[in-house]
This record gives structure tokens, C-alpha cells and sequence, in this order.
């Protein structure tokens, strides 16, 4: 018995579309942001929590801490322009990571070790820098 399928005896094709086109009607619907409902970014820069946003005219500083590491990371204001950007974090008594050149949306991440340390960043765009002071001791 032929079914309009191609293949012998396997069943009505309708049924079959009608399967996959619910599949992808449930999925779609998942995925969609309802109007007015803001979407989470596709990763953050860093892993952990913020702990610390510190803002300025061309741009933020983000601190993160998770466990015994710290993390920053300096973001543009507006992104798409190649500019000079630098993130630096360094713990109490320890080397300072930093990141720094022209770059168009963010400089970092940079990761510190800071297990019971307290913990500077500085964060700079286009020469308007900003620092948090010692934070998460």
C-alpha cells in the first residue's frame, strides 16, 4: 500500500507534519520575549555576582566575585567605535591584572585571586577613568 510518503507502509504524512509543525510552535513560543519584557544578556562577562557597578560619562566598571576570585571587566557606553580601553584589578598585597588597548564594546575580563583579600579596580574610556577603592573585604 502506497501512502503518498515515498515509503511503503509508513503511516499519513499530514500526521507527521502536523507533529513537527506543533514542535515547532511550542519552541518558538519558549523563545520569544513577550513586548516590554527585557531579555537577559547572552553571558555576562564574568561569572559570579556583581558586587560593585561603577558608572561614568563614557562608560561602567563591573566588579564580580564568585568564591575566592575576583573578576571586572570596563564597558563602553556606546559600543561600535574603536577607543582606548583598559580594566585593572589587583587584590591587597598582590599584582594587579590588567587589559588595555582599542577596543569597540569592553576591556576584560581580568581575574584575581582574592581569597579573605580586599580587592581595587580601575576602569578607563577614551581617558575617563574611574576607580572602586578597596571593595569586597
Amino acid at each position: 500500500m502506497f501512502d503518498g510518503t515515498g515509503i511503503k507502509g509508513r503511516g499519513r504524512p499530514g500526521r507527521v507534519i502536523g507533529r513537527v509543525l506543533a514542535v515547532v510552535t511550542a519552541v518558538a513560543a519558549f523563545t520569544v520575549a513577550a513586548p516590554g519584557v527585557q531579555q537577559a544578556d547572552a553571558a555576562a562577562p564574568c561569572p559570579g555576582r556583581l558586587a560593585k557597578t561603577v558608572t561614568f560619562s563614557t562608560g561602567e566598571l563591573r566588579v564580580y566575585e564568585r568564591g575566592d576570585y575576583a573578576c571586572a571587566v570596563t564597558l563602553a557606553k556606546r559600543p561600535g567605535v574603536r577607543r582606548s580601553m583598559s580594566v585593572s584589578l589587583q587584590p591587597r598585597g598582590g599584582r594587579a591584572d590588567t587589559d588595555s588597548g582599542r577596543f569597540t564594546r569592553q576591556a576584560g575580563p581580568v581575574t584575581v585571586h582574592a581569597l579573605n583579600r580586599c580587592v581595587r579596580a580601575t576602569g578607563s574610556v577614551s581617558g575617563t577613568s574611574r576607580s572602586t577603592g578597596w571593595i569586597l573585604c
